[in-house]
């Protein structure tokens, strides 16, 4: 049974969303989730299919990798598979081979599920822990406390609002009309919303997108983000709350976000919003170099 690195097209792109959404776990939190690569399609179709790496054996998706930024690998094992020995030989050796042109050949990080024994694998080559990253998470059992402002879901005519918001919410943020509308016409777009928090004053002043996996499954917050204008007044909170409420209306099991554990305030806002921290983890990052890449 070979084990083969793919590079999908758009056509396959469906069946990729579909296989992470049969990966969504409570119990394990998959690193990967739909609502990554539905954000990511904000770049367009083309964008998401070439940032995306798949791992098959006998067909079969076993692994999906997405490369988040120009030098950051994400990756999705298969639950059951977290242990096989084959893969994840074949997973460390595709990522440290810069001729298989996976990861970039300069300074690259790595992020592994906990648990699976490509982390010890990788860890035994060379690769090492640096950024600390915290997930948290919301169970989604009982109803979710309203928020104390109005939200609205960001259709076609909350737009300019949504992306203004946006745009003031994250420094260099590039959203622009063309990609929203890139974004919400894309597949994994089917099972989310974008959301948006109003003032008293009527001003939209944070928003956050949510994604489902599916009935029974964690969705995701991806983005969430405040405008800079009108942080310290508890909006970050309310939009957070909206947004576990928007995900168990869909269905999800419970509501995730993951982020820096450098960045305190955003832990503290989705605690605020009853999400718990679960263990931290950490990208694994190898400095990349002629010499190392004559020995990989």
């Amino acid at each position: 049974m070979t084990i083969a690195l793919h590079q999908p097209d758009a056509d396959d792109m469906d069946e990729v969303l579909d296989t992470l959404r049969e990966w969504q776990q409570d119990e394990t939190h998959v690193l990967l989730h739909p609502g990554d690569l539905g954000w990511y399609w904000r770049l367009g179709a083309d964008a998401a299919a070439g940032g995306t790496r798949t791992w098959r054996r006998d067909g079969h998706l076993i692994a999906i990798g997405l490369l988040d930024e120009p030098f950051w690998l994400r990756v999705a094992i298969a639950p059951e598979l977290r242990q096989d020995e084959e893969l994840a030989r074949r997973l460390a050796a595709d990522v440290s081979d810069p001729d298989q042109g996976v990861l970039p050949m300069e300074n690259v990080w790595f992020d592994v599920p906990r648990g699976a024994l490509l982390r010890d694998l990788m860890s035994s080559s060379g690769w090492q822990a640096t950024e600390a990253w915290t997930p948290l998470s919301r169970d989604l059992t009982d109803p979710v406390e309203a928020p104390s402002v109005r939200i609205e879901t960001a259709e076609l005519a909350h737009m300019v609002e949504r992306i203004s918001v946006q745009r003031a919410s994250f420094e260099g943020s590039t959203f622009t009309e063309e990609r929203w509308h890139a974004m919400t016409g894309g597949p994994a777009y089917a099972d989310a919303r974008c959301l948006l928090a109003y003032d008293d004053g009527g001003a939209a002043v944070a928003t956050v997108t949510v994604w489902s996996a599916g009935p029974g499954r964690p969705g995701l917050l991806e983005p969430m983000g405040v405008h800079r204008e009108h942080r310290g007044h508890g909006y970050g909170r309310a939009i957070s709350l909206a947004a576990a409420a928007a995900l168990r209306e869909m269905g999800s099991s419970s509501a995730i976000v993951c982020t820096p554990t450098s960045y305190e305030g955003a832990i503290a806002t989705y605690e605020a919003a009853g999400f718990q921290r679960l263990p931290q983890r950490w990208d694994l990052h190898r400095e990349v170099t002629p010499d190392s890449a004559d020995r990989a």
